[in-house]
């Protein structure tokens, strides 16, 4: 008997030592219940704040029609849907393509006109710095095909061999690399009007998605890997695990890129990387009212659309002070914000979302230590009525107030009196009284002439928890 035991710890000793060497090199296996063990890298979860960038063909036309649907507000205005949306016979846009271009004018003809002449991809790495942004997101490829790099996939649709002539992805890779940011790249899983993807999906996975994504992967080894438009199919169609196990067993970036969620139409906030939340709208009930104890993205545009859409106004666009709002919540809730904007075809970026992101850089020049490589509060529910968001670093706890208190505040949960208390950015002391876990705190008085900024501002509580 004592030598059937010893022989099955002996069996499951010499087992666990060889899984935990497998799983030590990276050896995932093409199935969800291995590639989700995978954690989603520290890089990310730090980062908090990155730009979206949503560039290409639908870049010439630019434009969505903005209407209002009852309870959902504005609808309709996806300026980078233009394609489809011609192809489906939607009116408004069928309106505009007709009296703007001609019947005979096909969206495959708009693509001699995104020449991308004024295109610095060193000017706009700069500016993402100045954001305060950590990493970058770019569409290499959108629903209607078109690479942003020479891809052997992509014959005579990619931007190289039509359109700018030049490697835009590289050329934004190489300049946001310089600056010591993260790279990444959205890729759309389905394409239109491809013949093989609407005929024969299971060769397109197989002979042209998937290679693509390798391709795209081994010759740029980004930092994320960002898909969109898995709803048609499944996972296990899409063939997604057998990518992701490659991804993190034998490509270049196997070690540190990060992925999302959208890897077939059941998966997203189950199966991937990060979660991720468009406008709040796409999978939002579990991190809309509530923090999940997950890794999770909000991405969203300045204005209502992804692509630049010449149909938006200045209403149409957050204010800085929204945008502010918005991602310090996000980052109060365990998210991070992924906030797009749109560059024109002849590649600027519109004025408005540079005056927009400079106004973030700003105040994250500020206030970035409540922002990066922190996490959330969970004790803030006790202070729902407060005016404020809260995030953690260590025993340091971050009280981010979007208005200004005019008197005393009490926060509840805080376990002692801090070490020292004070406004970030500014001289002034921060008052404070405990009692039991009742921290109350007397903020000074701060006027245009001394606020350390605009819009929100941060009381730093030291060793109080």
């Amino acid at each position: 008997m004592l030598m059937k035991v010893t022989k099955i710890i002996t069996f499951l000793a010499g087992w666990l030592i060889t899984a935990a060497s497998v799983f030590a090199q990276g050896e995932y296996v093409s199935d969800w219940a291995s590639v989700d063990r995978r954690p989603v890298p520290q890089w990310f979860t730090d980062a908090k704040f990155g730009i979206f960038i949503h560039w290409g063909v639908y870049s010439v036309p630019a434009w969505g029609p903005l209407y209002k649907d009852g309870a959902k507000g504005i609808y309709e205005c996806y300026s980078e849907h233009y394609w489809n949306r011609l192809a489906t016979k939607h009116p408004l846009f069928i309106k505009h393509h007709q009296a703007m271009y001609s019947e005979s004018f096909q969206y495959q003809d708009f693509v001699h006109d995104f020449k991308c002449e004024l295109f610095d991809p060193d000017e706009w790495a700069e500016l993402f710095r100045e954001a305060g942004a950590k990493y970058v997101v770019l569409t290499s490829k959108h629903h209607d095909g078109y690479a942003l790099w020479p891809s052997e996939y992509a014959w005579n649709w990619n931007a190289v061999d039509v359109g700018p002539h030049r490697d835009l992805l590289g050329d934004l890779t190489a300049a946001v690399k310089k600056t010591g940011l993260h790279m990444g790249y959205y890729y759309s899983l389905l394409e239109w009007f491809n013949p093989l993807y609407r005929n024969d999906p299971d060769t397109y996975v197989m002979q042209h998605m998937i290679p693509q994504m390798k391709e795209l992967v081994t010759k740029y080894e980004p930092d994320i890997v960002w898909p969109d438009g898995e709803w048609d199919y499944t996972s296990d169609r899409l063939r997604s695990t057998d990518f992701l196990a490659w991804l993190y067993n034998e490509s270049p970036v196997k070690e540190t890129v990060a992925v999302n969620d959208r890897w077939g139409k059941e998966t997203r906030s189950r199966h991937g990387g990060f979660y991720t939340t468009e406008y709040d709208l796409v999978h939002s009930d579990n991190v809309k009212d509530k923090r999940i104890y997950h890794p999770w993205e909000e991405c969203r545009g300045i204005g209502h659309s992804f692509g630049y859409n010449r149909n938006e106004n200045l209403d149409d666009y957050s204010s800085s002070e929204e945008l502010i709002h918005l991602l310090v919540g996000k980052v109060a809730m365990g998210g991070n914000l992924l906030l797009n904007i749109g560059p024109t075809a002849d590649g600027r970026i519109p004025v408005i979302m540079q005056q927009r992101l400079s106004d973030m850089g700003k105040w994250l020049r500020v206030n970035g230590e409540a922002i990066y490589s922190t996490k959330p509060w969970d004790v803030a529910s006790g202070n729902a009525a407060i005016s404020a968001c809260y995030t953690t670093k260590g025993n340091d706890l971050y009280v981010i107030f979007t208005k200004y208190p005019a008197g005393a505040v009490t926060i509840e949960g805080v376990p002692r009196k801090p070490a020292s208390a004070g406004v970030l950015g500014s001289a002034a002391k921060v008052s404070c009284s405990h009692s039991g876990k009742k921290l109350t705190v007397r903020p000074p008085a701060l006027t245009v002439g001394t606020a350390p900024c605009d819009y929100a501002w941060v009381i730093k509580l030291t060793d109080c928890l």
